[in-house]
């Protein structure tokens, strides 16, 4: 029998969703057991109990997870160039500066094995050499070694591979591997750098090849906006792989909006599309093919609510629609009441970066009600609830599946007035 003929891809992915290897009906999240912030209420966040926590992972991330070239594939995702952002990170926190030089010592020699040994495709961002050659750099730069300027011009020479409409087939436009990734690292690097790592009109020649590839897309698949794109024929919503974070990037390049008029309202219109998609739970479909189910379970930063924030806080901030803003409050309320995940403790689908939805909030809206909140998911991923019952990533010490990305998250609840999601700041204007 044909799968296919019997089954959608949505439909098939909900079955598998609602049911365990034994027939019983799955849970994805630990019910949340912490009561709300209450105004007036002391919120302490104790900057002891908190390094104890992200010297505890730390050391447990050095011991099983070596930097070795064995361990550099999956990039910054999941290989060893995770780790050293990771140290990056914790050099850059104001409340951390005494170790300051050893983390910055400690993110080279993670960042070391990936640029003797090819992490995968060349011009992946998450994945690939691309996201290795932009965290060499600013991490060289930090420690005062000019060869950072070497590294630098290896992540610009793959600048014109991505001027090729067609320079992926599996989809061109994406984080991890395509065009959006690319963006990404380039206004991080620039931002980290506090100098242009391309002209403005370098830029906008990306932008316009993203637009043009979403406009074609959408056209020849007769999708319901301006802009639709595909990664291995799925057109994916959320910020792993989908159309959020491609939005996001659009309206993160300065002064874009405004030297493509054309674009602009085609970004617009396609935002308000996706806006349109959050259901009365707040959460958003997985792709476009789920759109209209009664049910959508993955409240993961890679697929729902959790990623698809930042594009709608963006929005909020760069075109001031108090509309925007509405979505993000609705949002936060579904990672409130289903974020407590099983999977673990990861920002890609897990607590951690679940956890980050509410640092976001609190720096948009400044109510200390998510702070509140992020401080209780931090305090959950140490009990012994979560400790026994959540799921061993398969790369549990990785920045995006693991632990590595908690030390982040916990970083940032230290300075939660300067918290961001790596590589995804939506308050920055670069």
């Amino acid at each position: 029998m044909n799968l296919r003929k019997v089954f959608s891809l949505s439909s098939f992915r909900k079955l598998l969703s609602s049911v365990s290897p034994f027939g019983l009906k799955m849970v994805r999240f630990f019910q949340n057991p912490f009561e709300d912030y209450q105004p007036g209420a002391e919120l302490a966040i104790s900057k002891d109990d908190v390094n104890a926590q992200i010297t505890e992972h730390v050391k447990n991330i050095t011991k099983r997870l070596q930097p070795t070239r064995k361990n550099v594939d999956g990039g910054l995702y999941v290989g060893v160039t995770g780790v050293g952002f990771m140290f990056h990170y914790l050099s850059k926190n104001p409340l951390l500066s005494e170790n300051k030089r050893g983390y910055l010592e400690k993110a080279m020699e993670y960042v070391k094995p990936a640029l003797e040994t090819s992490a995968g495709d060349k011009t992946s961002f998450l994945l690939g050499d691309a996201g290795t050659y932009a965290l060499a750099t600013v991490v060289l730069k930090e420690s005062g070694d000019e060869q950072y300027q070497e590294m630098l011009k290896m992540y610009k020479s793959l600048y014109s591979q991505f001027l090729n409409p067609k320079f992926l087939k599996c989809g061109g436009d994406e984080f991890f591997v395509g065009r959006a990734g690319y963006l990404a690292g380039a206004l991080w690097i620039s931002r980290e750098l506090q100098t242009p790592v391309f002209t403005n009109d370098e830029l906008y020649k990306i932008c316009d090849v993203m637009v043009a590839c979403g406009r074609e897309y959408s056209t020849k698949h007769k999708s319901p906006c301006p802009l639709m794109y595909h990664y291995y024929n799925t057109e994916y919503i959320g910020a792993a792989h989908g159309v959020s974070f491609i939005l996001q990037m659009l309206l993160s390049v300065p002064g874009y909006l405004d030297f493509n008029k054309s674009a602009a309202k085609d970004i617009r219109t396609t935002v308000d599309f996706i806006a349109s998609l959050q259901t009365d739970e707040g959460n958003w479909p997985c792709c476009m093919e789920e759109v209209g189910l009664s049910d959508h379970k993955l409240v993961h930063w890679c697929h729902g609510a959790p990623g698809t924030i930042y594009l709608m806080a963006k929005a909020y901030l760069v075109l001031k629609d108090q509309r925007y803003y509405n979505v993000c409050l609705r949002a936060g309320e579904i990672v409130w009441r289903k974020g407590l995940l099983r999977k673990g403790p990861g920002i890609c689908h897990g607590v951690a970066g679940n956890g980050y939805v509410f640092l976001l909030l609190y720096r948009l809206t400044g109510d200390e009600k998510y702070l509140h909140r992020a401080k209780k998911f931090a305090d959950f991923m140490s009990t012994d609830e979560f400790l026994r019952d959540a799921r061993l990533p398969d790369n549990p010490e990785s920045l995006y599946e693991g632990t590595a990305g908690t030390v982040c998250f916990l970083a940032d609840l230290l300075v939660p007035d300067k918290a961001e999601f790596p590589f995804q700041d939506v308050f920055s204007t670069y």
